[in-house]
């Protein structure tokens, strides 16, 4: 890996140096910094501050651990198997932006707008996500157990084979989310919007309507 004392840090922050691939970044200012479309593919950014940072399209699958990116531009960008446990990302734009495999184990979501994003598989243990956005996000087979989800709002999201094991659903909003094969164990669910799931009591299976009907 290389030493960030081998490079100009304020052109990395103006944009001018792109190319920040396996680079030792940790702990180092970049907050604000104009990093759009920027290649960071495992680049060590543990303890980084990328707070306000624009990091549009970045690839950005590298080692985030306890990093700061409040209020960071994430739009588009590819942060696949990223390691962001810990990581700060209040007030950051999500929007098309890809976290699947990411470990975001206590990562700090909260009030996020995370509507479709995908999170396929990421480990989210932990995490709080009290009152985010997450509409229509694919959250297939990602481990939330002990996360917290209260009041936030997952109406048509993706959750099948998801573990929710001790997460804090309270107030949550899950009309018509797809929840087949969830793991549910010691999930907090007191006021959780279920209309439309299979764990609505008024639900009713179409096929099950039809073959009432044809009886």
């Amino acid at each position: 890996m290389t030493h960030t004392s081998s490079f100009d840090l304020n052109a990395i922050r103006a944009g001018q140096q792109r190319n920040l691939a396996h680079l030792d970044l940790a702990g180092t200012d970049l907050s604000g910094a104009q990093l759009a479309g920027a290649n960071l593919f495992q680049a060590d950014l543990r303890g980084a501050d990328l707070s306000g940072a624009d990091l549009r399209g970045a690839i950005l699958r590298a080692n985030l651990r306890g990093a700061d990116l409040p209020g960071a531009d994430l739009r588009g960008a590819d942060c696949r198997n990223a390691d962001l446990r810990g990581a700060n990302l209040l007030d950051a734009l999500f929007t098309e932006a890809s976290f699947a495999g990411a470990f975001l184990t206590a990562a700090l979501l909260t009030n996020g707008d995370l509507a479709a994003v995908d999170f396929r598989g990421a480990d989210l243990r932990g995490a709080s996500l009290m009152r985010a956005r997450l509409m229509q996000a694919d959250l297939s087979h990602a481990n939330l157990a002990g996360a917290d989800l209260s009041e936030a709002d997952l109406e048509e999201a993706i959750l099948t084979g998801a573990m929710l094991r001790g997460a804090n659903l309270c107030q949550a909003n899950l009309l018509c989310a797809q929840i087949e094969a969830v793991l549910w164990d010691g999930a907090y669910l007191l006021g959780t919007c279920l209309a439309g799931t299979p764990l609505d009591p008024s639900f009713r299976n179409p096929d099950h309507q039809k073959h009432s009907v044809d009886r």
